[in-house]
This record gives structure tokens, C-alpha cells and sequence, in this order.
């Protein structure tokens, strides 16, 4: 089974999560409609099950930070993390 990657982002607005599929025309995506708290482990879990993904066993989010503006470390922050996950048994996705 191969394994992909999903990622989740803020840029201090609503939380974005998709699965990352390359010469995808589109990802599979979903977003909070609120800025804050940061979605819980068990509720990126409980999206990318609705997406037919799953977190590789043994798998960590792991974090990062950039600059809204690549290279200008004035300008706000942008949160991503990314976490390994496959196709969830049986899904259509």
C-alpha cells in the first residue's frame, strides 16, 4: 500500500487538512471554520477517516513553521504539519 502525505496549515485563519497526491488535480481537503484551538490529534484522525485515509502505524505529526511571504520572516507565520498515511482499507479515495 503506498503512503502519502497529509498536512495540515494555518496561517492564523481557519485550519486546513489535505492529503497531499501527486498529479492529483485535486486533494482531498478539509477545513475548520474556526482559527483556534488547533484541531486535536483525534479530530485530524477522525477527518482523514472521512477522507478514506489513515495515520501509517507508527507515525508522528511532525511541525514546522514558514513565513507567509517565502522568504520575508516579517510577515505572519504559517504553521504546517504533516504526518504519513495510506489509503484506509476498502476506501474509495
Amino acid at each position: 500500500m503506498r503512503t502519502l502525505t497529509a498536512q495540515m496549515s494555518s496561517d492564523g485563519r481557519a485550519w486546513r487538512l489535505y492529503v497531499v497526491v501527486y498529479g492529483g488535480t485535486e486533494w482531498p481537503t478539509f477545513r475548520w471554520e474556526r482559527t483556534g484551538p488547533v484541531p486535536t490529534v483525534a479530530e485530524r484522525r477522525r477527518v482523514l477517516a472521512a477522507l478514506g485515509y489513515e495515520v501509517v502505524p507508527g507515525a508522528v505529526w511532525s511541525w514546522i513553521e514558514d513565513s507567509r511571504d517565502l522568504g520575508d520572516d516579517s510577515t505572519p507565520v504559517v504553521l504546517i504539519a504533516a504526518v504519513d498515511v495510506r489509503e484506509q482499507e476498502g476506501a474509495t479515495a
